[in-house]
């Protein structure tokens, strides 16, 4: 079937693709950064607008550094600056 006939195809007939959200999206991007794994980084950076990525790449963030500051009793501050190699401001 050409792309032309698949556009002219009523939506019933349409296989569906699965629609993922900015939260998975960042997810998969996040872990497959870790993983050093570009094909699923760019897999998962096509799901998605970039500024959707952006927004749940930081929302991902912030989140994993408030449970590391939880677990270990320390402020999120120190955590994210840990992280990162920091000196404690």
């Amino acid at each position: 079937m050409l792309a032309s006939d698949r556009a002219a195809a009523p939506a019933a007939e349409r296989p569906r693709t699965r629609q993922h959200n900015i939260f998975e999206a960042a997810a998969a991007y996040v872990s497959a950064c870790a993983e050093d794994d570009q094909q699923r980084m760019d897999e998962a950076s096509g799901w998605v607008s970039p500024e959707a990525l952006s927004f749940g790449v930081s929302e991902l963030a912030c989140r994993a550094v408030i449970a590391l500051a939880r677990e270990r009793n320390e402020s999120p501050q120190a955590v994210a600056r840990g992280l990162l190699g920091l000196p404690t401001a």
